[in-house]
């Protein structure tokens, strides 16, 4: 069985947003489009608390975007967004969300972010996606939503990871800085993920 998943296509990612995707909007009537050949369709959602370990604002003297190292890891310091129940954390007002099966939300935890659909960035605590789309039989999942490089990415390893087949729908994402996006592109086929374009969805 196929499922597609949705990566944060949020306000906060569009342009306009407090950590714009250049051209996020353009991918909207792709995803909308895409949703009717799939049978399982379901969503992630960044659902930052206020204080986010990851926003450049919870430090003194720190800039964003800045890269800090937290428990261990590299992160880098965002603008505030997608902050729990605010207008920016909602899904774009056009997305079509009528096939949207299940929600999983990410970033909760106040001391940790939470790139990928499936984990947090430490692998510490699962969101319940991949024991969710084993139940219901599902062995490849393409991918489409924001931002490429970090979110849409992590998800796409983890996916690899837990065993499933992934594929990237190259022009149902779009990337924070096109120079990574070429990157990850080379490491996502190098891992046994692939990538396509939406027109070569056809079921």
């Amino acid at each position: 069985m196929r499922g597609l998943v949705i990566i944060d296509v949020q306000n906060d990612f569009m342009p306009g947003g407090a950590l714009a995707v250049p051209d996020g909007d353009k991918i909207v009537p792709i995803v909308n489009d895409l949703q009717k050949k799939f049978d399982l369709v379901i969503a992630t959602q960044d659902w930052h608390p206020s204080g986010h370990a990851s926003f450049a604002s919870s430090y003194e003297n720190s800039k964003e975007f800045e890269i800090i190292k937290l428990d261990g890891l590299d992160q880098v310091l965002w603008p505030e967004h997608c902050i729990q129940n605010t207008k920016g954390a909602n899904f774009h007002p056009d997305l079509d969300t009528s096939k949207i099966e299940a929600i999983f939300r990410k970033g909760t935890n106040k001391k940790i972010d939470s790139y990928s659909g499936f984990y947090d960035n430490a692998h510490l605590k699962s969101t319940g996606l991949a024991g969710y789309l084993k139940e219901k039989g599902v062995t490849e999942l393409y991918f489409v939503g924001l931002a490429a490089e970090y979110c849409v990415y992590f998800s796409i390893k983890d996916a690899l990871l837990e065993g499933f087949e992934a594929i990237l729908i190259e022009d149902g994402t779009r990337a924070l800085r096109d120079g990574d996006f070429e990157k990850i592109k080379v490491d996502i086929l190098r891992k046994g993920g692939k990538i396509i374009d939406a027109k070569e969805v056809n079921f």
